[in-house]
């Protein structure tokens, strides 16, 4: 038996990037407490979700990860707790802005970065004109308690990121997200679709998946404002729910999972066996043409 316990977070950020910081802190510590190995915050929670509208001001806000005050603050907390800590923040590399993800080991080693691959843009989300494409490619961590992979929001709805990182050898899936309401669209409601999308990732690789989104309402700065749904939730290698949050109650998740039997149940299974590569040419293009 090789067990590690998983924690997904959700809890609501303001403009005060101090006090977001020690919500976080303070819930991180209390998965902890609960015997969490690794442990899952959201998706830039640092500050408000700025990417509801285009305002130049905003691309001030990213920061080198050299030296970047969040990520030596979150490591210190890791090696203090024995955690390991997927740390999502906004990165300034060069002339390029990225939305990225540091590694934090169990003993504060920063691992590596992943930058977000897909990068949405639409009503709500103006997220092109803050963030490059991740140059990185899809990536994966041997950890103190496992391999595991990480996808950013917008990549949790394309398959072939969870197939990707499950190819590589990720044993855990994790998606730190942003996501709410529709601006312009209130009578569409995404929060189920969001779940069935990635609950179909584990069970279609039998791997577990961890996915924390923010809660609250936040507004824009022309007008608008977007709910966060939170409904936060953990699946299993099959893509059953073993824990799930409700959509406004900061929530830590908690499940305790045995790699070694969800590896023999993936090998069982036989579809990394049955794969196919050269019949996929289509996945390699655009448009499906070859």
């Amino acid at each position: 038996m090789r067990n590690v316990t998983v924690a997904s977070v959700q809890m609501s950020c303001d403009a005060d990037v101090a006090a977001n910081i020690a919500k976080a802190t303070r819930l991180v510590r209390a998965a902890a407490g609960q015997g969490a190995n690794i442990i899952l915050l959201q998706e830039l929670f640092e500050n408000l979700y700025f990417c509801q509208d285009e305002l130049p001001e905003f691309l001030d806000l990213a920061q080198p990860a050299e030296g970047h005050e969040s990520l030596a603050h979150f490591s210190a907390l890791a090696r203090e707790l024995g955690v390991v800590l997927p740390i999502s923040f906004y990165e300034l590399a060069g002339q390029a802005r990225f939305n990225s993800i540091a590694i934090l080991d169990a003993d504060g080693t920063n691992l590596g970065l992943y930058r977000k691959t897909h990068i949405p843009h639409g009503s709500g989300y103006q997220e092109k004109f803050y963030f490059s494409p991740g140059d990185t490619g899809f990536r994966v961590w041997g950890t103190a308690f496992g391999r595991i992979g990480v996808g950013i929001c917008w990549d949790q709805w394309f398959p072939e990121t969870a197939r990707s990182m499950a190819l590589m050898g990720a044993e855990l899936l994790f998606f730190p997200t942003a996501i709410g309401s529709e601006v312009g669209n209130d009578n569409w409601d995404s929060a189920p679709h969001w779940q069935r999308v990635q609950q179909g990732h584990a069970g279609a690789n039998l791997v577990p998946l961890i996915a924390a989104n923010r809660i609250g309402t936040e507004a824009g700065q022309r007008g608008t404002e977007m709910t966060f749904y939170g409904s936060s939730f953990i699946a299993d290698e099959f893509g059953e729910k073993v824990a799930e949050a409700d959509r406004s109650s900061e929530t830590i998740l908690l499940h305790e999972f045995d790699l070694d039997q969800i590896r023999k149940n993936r090998a069982y299974w036989g579809i990394f066996r049955d794969r196919c590569p050269h019949r996929y040419e289509h996945l390699s293009t655009l448009d499906g043409a070859v």
